[in-house]
């Protein structure tokens, strides 16, 4: 068990928390690991709920202009604004069979941006329980919050120990974009599901990854940061291997080469679906460039280009400048002691990962949220054992929810 005994603090004596990966130890109690994670959890919905409800009251009372209109105005569908009301479409109606454009033929926001297995989901506990489409979607999404902090915690702690564990769960639940774990987003689903994948991957229980992938790919694009994390591992594995390290068996290399097949295809999949449904060549992609009219104009998509595309209109050479300083940036954490320490397979996500955002997303205000399948980072004992770093990162989280809800709710897009 690592134990961090007594401190003292102002001449009181404050027992420190001792923790291992299964059980949490608050001064002579023992309890498991997944009762204080999920009181984590709990807690964290408390003080996040009050924070939404204070802000839908205080706006309803005071007749305020919501960013996202909604014809019943209630802190369900509050909690379900802007793009849960295509998840509602999909649940209710499904897919259109065509893809919707504007008078000069241009595609317009629908549907098919937005993939099938939380609306699908949710739609069955609405048969079940008789619930709205928001009401279901809430409660899909904190369950599957619940569970992605709970996985969360295991993958770090199986690495780097129980404190770094918890404290990741901690900031994971208490972080400024925290509110994402309980609204009718797919997210926290596509979280769980990403979590449990690395889990797997670091477990080198390959063929657990097939299911938990191909499910990712159906909720949320970016799942193909698992066969390319999955690609890395298996070069690493064949150079140490080379190198006169840890013999890389047959049987494993089998499992990683049809695992990161499947996976790949199931990620590529989507956008060859919603064009055999609609007839409309290009319907997913066409229908994702949509989205970004608003930001960059009508433009053609160029892999590896949409931050330079981003930045170069709103500062020129500057923007170039910082995209380019990111990146190095990025590359330089990653490197990091502390960070290599959570283990090459949770730097080879963080790294596919963030490559496929690099690759095909348009920096904006949805960057924040999602960057979120990146928290085991945060897992770094140089941050989790560093009692005023971790205590900043806590405050400053839980500051910024406010910030952020009023922000994304009444200003802009969440």
């Amino acid at each position: 068990m690592e134990t961090h005994g007594v401190e003292e603090q102002g001449g009181v004596l404050i027992d420190r928390i001792a923790l291992a990966p299964s059980t949490i130890r608050f001064g002579a109690r023992q309890h498991r690991w997944w009762i204080v994670v999920l009181g984590i959890f709990l807690a964290s919905r408390v003080f996040t709920t009050t924070l939404m409800l204070t802000l839908f009251l205080t706006a309803s009372a005071g007749d305020w202009s919501f960013a996202s209109s909604r014809a019943d105005p209630t802190f369900f569908t509050f909690s379900g604004s802007w793009d849960a009301s295509f998840y509602r479409q999909i649940a209710e109606m499904g897919y259109p069979s065509s893809i919707p454009t504007d008078g000069s033929g241009n595609v317009v926001p629908n549907a098919w941006a937005f993939l099938p297995l939380f609306p699908w989901i949710v739609s069955g506990v609405m048969f079940v329980t008789g619930l709205a489409f928001y009401q279901a979607g809430v409660i899909v999404a904190t369950l599957f919050g619940a569970a992605a902090a709970l996985v969360l915690y295991r993958l770090v702690a199986s690495r780097v120990g129980a404190t770094s564990g918890l404290w990741t769960a901690v900031f994971f639940c208490f972080g400024p974009l925290s509110f994402i774990l309980q609204v009718a987003y797919a997210e926290s689903m596509f979280f769980f599901l990403l979590f449990a994948s690395l889990w797997a991957i670091m477990s080198r229980r390959y063929w657990w990854v097939i299911p938990l992938g191909v499910a990712a790919a159906f909720t949320k694009p970016g799942e193909l940061a698992l066969p390319l994390t999955i690609g890395i591992l298996f070069i690493v594995r064949l150079v140490q291997q080379r190198g006169g390290g840890e013999a890389f068996r047959w049987r494993e290399r089998v499992a990683m080469i049809v695992t990161a097949g499947v996976t790949a295809v199931a990620g590529l999949a989507w956008p060859l679906i919603a064009s055999a449904v609609t007839g409309f060549p290009g319907a997913y992609l066409q229908t994702e460039l949509s989205w970004w009219t608003g930001f960059v104009g009508r433009v053609a998509f160029v892999p590896m280009t949409p931050w330079f595309l981003f930045t170069w209109r709103y500062a020129s050479v500057i923007g170039a400048v910082l995209v380019v300083a990111a990146i190095v940036g990025y590359v330089w954490l990653l490197r990091r002691p502390s960070i290599r320490a959570l283990g090459t397979e949770v730097v080879a996500f963080a790294a596919s990962y963030a490559l496929y955002l690099f690759a095909v997303f348009l920096p904006q205000e949805s960057l924040f949220r999602l960057l979120m399948p990146l928290y085991p980072l945060a897992g770094a004992r140089g941050l989790t054992h560093n009692r005023r770093a971790r205590m900043t990162v806590l405050i400053t989280g839980i500051a910024l929810q406010p910030v952020a809800i009023f922000l994304l709710w009444f200003l802009g897009y969440p």
